[in-house]
């Protein structure tokens, strides 16, 4: 797979040092009006909805408004076609918004009561980050971030896949789509992918080429990860499903929250990575700034990436990194 699997901006440049990027986006963070209540009537620290076992998520697809400068002219042409017969039911019909439908169940229960659990309920960026992707996917812009030909050949692993929603939400748009967490977690990420997965079960797949068939869910902690020699990782960490296939994407979203687990996180990214091909996506909701400023100067201090911030996908408090493993 191509190392342009992203596309960045021609003027993107690169971060270069962790204190000036954090000054940057949390200075932009502070001046911005920001909506604090979340659904539950709190937005806490990120989450949809904790009071609910079951969320039905809702994205609509929808093509582009035309501009203001051309509306004109497409009504116009829409107008002529109609009167000589041709309704323009069909270009109403073609500007229909695409609609997925996702029904998600969370264990709220395990949030109260397992020490460190939070990806057992949905968070708000995972909603926010999937919506951009499937957008850019149906309805490509000019300028999109993932290359949408490259993604369908390319096999994606996630860190930290809470609840499962991007696997569910993502798998189709690539060759392979690989959702890992800790083991506790790893029978509610299944029975979210059985929910919206027909012929999907803890122990079957679909037949290949039908949907689901594609996503595949596997243990990964980043702390027994980091415990291991440098030598043994490689035995540990899922690999794709493909012969000799290395990751091309990993994403890593809303991951950034406590401390200590920061150093197992950046050494997962480098492990499962590989030089000239991986691309890594971390996605941030802006909480606590010496976090992000730390975990920003541990995976920069590797001295093995590249790291761009994409301005303009999701808006604050979310931050986007597209980073490349260059050696």
């Amino acid at each position: 797979m191509s190392s342009n699997l992203l596309k960045l901006l021609d003027d993107t440049e690169p971060v270069t040092n962790a204190d000036e990027e954090i000054f940057l986006i949390y200075t932009a963070l502070n001046q911005k009006p920001l909506d604090l209540t979340g659904p539950d009537g709190f937005r806490g620290l990120g989450h949809v909805d904790s009071r609910k076992d079951t969320l039905s998520i809702r994205f609509e697809l929808a093509a582009p408004s035309k501009s203001a400068s051309s509306s004109g002219a497409v009504e116009s042409k829409l107008a002529s076609r109609s009167r000589k017969g041709k309704s323009v039911r069909k270009a109403r019909a073609e500007e229909s918004p695409h609609v997925i439908e996702i029904e998600l169940a969370q264990d709220k229960t395990a949030l109260r009561s397992r020490k460190g659990d939070t990806g057992s309920v949905l968070w708000r960026a995972s909603i926010a980050f999937a919506q951009v992707i499937l957008q850019q996917h149906h309805f490509p812009p000019s300028n999109p971030l993932v290359d949408k030909d490259m993604l369908r050949e390319s096999h994606i692993l996630e860190l930290g896949a809470g609840t499962g929603l991007l696997s569910i939400a993502l798998s189709a748009c690539a060759k392979s789509y690989t959702a890992t967490d800790i083991a506790p977690l790893l029978p509610l990420i299944r029975k979210n992918v059985a929910l919206n997965f027909s012929g999907w079960t803890q122990n079957t797949k679909p037949p290949e080429g039908l949907p689901g068939s594609n996503v595949f869910v596997e243990e990964l902690d980043w702390e027994t990860l980091l415990s291991l020699p440098p030598t043994g990782r490689s035995r540990y960490y899922p690999k794709p499903p493909e012969l000799n296939a290395k990751w091309d994407l990993v994403l890593i979203v809303d991951c950034i929250y406590h401390p200590s687990l920061l150093p197992a996180l950046v050494e997962t990214i480098e492990t499962v990575s590989t030089a000239g091909k991986t691309w890594a996506l971390v996605v941030v909701e802006l909480r606590q700034e010496d976090v992000v400023r730390e975990f920003l100067e541990i995976w920069m201090n590797k001295g093995t990436w590249r790291l761009f911030r994409v301005d303009g996908l999701l808006d604050l408090p979310y931050v986007v990194w597209a980073c490349q493993k260059y050696a």
